[in-house]
């Protein structure tokens, strides 16, 4: 079912600083920041040969990533991305093996405009799980 590592996701207290600290230290190539106002995250993604890296800082008062940097102040790994040929399908065969959806179950537009699913971290060793139909 699962496809590539599509991107690992670092949630962030100050986007530009790290911005700058992949641009800038690392030599990576940075994309402009997009708000996710769904997700309640900014996002930007750092391209590399094979996957890419997330670096996400909390959009709105509900953001998820909030709760996540207050305990972890300076950021961290948040989620990583898997793709999937049909995330209807995936979703429906992860409900019937237990697996927790968050949020409704139906499917959002992610930041790269795909339908994406986060799985609850309890089911998958401790680790945010987003699926992305490729």
């Amino acid at each position: 079912m699962l496809g590539r590592v599509n991107h690992v996701a670092i949630a962030v207290p100050d986007l530009a600083a790290a911005v700058a600290s992949y641009r800038d230290t690392l030599g990576a190539t940075v994309s402009a920041a997009q708000a996710l106002p769904e997700h309640g995250v900014t996002v930007v993604f750092v391209e590399l040969a094979n996957t890419k890296v997330e670096l996400l800082e909390p959009l709105g008062e509900g953001s998820p990533i909030t709760a996540f940097l207050e305990k972890n102040p300076s950021g961290g790994m948040h989620h990583i991305c898997y793709e999937v040929s049909n995330i209807v399908d995936a979703r429906d065969h992860l409900v019937q093996a237990g697996a927790r959806v968050l949020g409704t179950g139906e499917p959002k537009t992610g930041a790269h405009g795909k339908p994406v699913l986060f799985l609850h971290p309890k089911d998958f060793s401790g680790t945010l799980i987003e699926l992305e139909q490729a």
